[in-house]
């Protein structure tokens, strides 16, 4: 509880108007290239070879006459779409990206850099930490679009050039009783990981004590509360936006 209330306390202070907004507006887009553009190779390399993955294991585990080919293509769009593209990438994205966040302020942290901003007026939680979650918060839709492009390509790879099953039968399944909604619900999703990510690790990186063996600590402390905190909420939002 202590831990919380820390963390909500660092959140008051990081989520307030801007001091000044060109300061802000710079800062944000460094961090859009930082964290997300940064991030484009590793979710499209990942999604691909997932893609295929699924597909491969999906056409080799229903070969059944009761079950049609094209089921091949619906189920790896429904794992892409539902869950891949938005948690498990956000897993992934939690060990890159958070742990940059935490090592960064912990190392300004221990170096004293954040003292010297507060000794000089400036609100160092929102200046160095808002930026960062406002980059994050707004780049992730793009990732996740990335990442479901690339997830279905790789499984139109896997059909193209395996004759597992064919391109027209996977096809045939990527837009059987296709559901907009998932899209959108899996953005919105991400969106809420990709805060959770930025401000948890923003907190064990701004509260580092010690030295350099503390920050890598709070770094790794980082990546296992995001983790734990997406899968829970990833309950929870499932639940609230998907069941009927």
């Amino acid at each position: 509880m202590q831990k919380f209330g820390q963390y909500m306390i660092l959140m008051f202070r990081t989520l307030t108007v801007p001091e000044r907004w060109s300061v802000f507006f710079r800062q944000t887009l460094k961090e859009i290239s930082k964290l997300g553009v940064d991030s484009l190779w590793i979710v499209i390399f990942i999604s691909t070879f997932i893609g295929a993955v699924i597909t491969i294991q999906v056409s080799l585990n229903i070969q059944s006459p009761i079950i049609p080919d094209f089921t091949v293509g619906y189920i790896t769009r429904e794992t892409i779409l539902l869950e891949f593209s938005s948690t498990i990438m956000c897993l992934i994205l939690a060990g890159k990206v958070g742990s940059n966040i935490a090592s960064e302020l912990g190392t300004m942290r221990v170096t004293e850099q954040i003292d010297a901003l507060e000794i000089m007026g400036v609100n160092s939680a929102n200046y160095l930490i808002f930026p960062k979650i406002v980059a994050f918060v707004a780049f992730i839709p793009v990732l996740v679009i990335f990442s479901m492009f690339s997830g279905i390509i790789g499984g139109y790879i896997i059909a193209a050039f395996t004759g597992m099953i064919t391109v027209a039968k996977y096809e045939y399944g990527l837009r059987y009783w296709f559901v907009p909604y998932y899209i959108g619900y899996s953005i919105l999703k991400s969106m809420g990981f990709a805060f959770i990510i930025s401000s948890v690790a923003s907190y064990f990186g701004y509260n580092v004590k010690g030295g350099a063996l503390q920050v890598g600590k709070a770094s790794t402390d980082s990546v296992v509360m995001s983790s734990v905190l997406i899968l829970t909420f990833d309950l929870i939002i499932t639940h609230l936006m998907l069941a009927k």
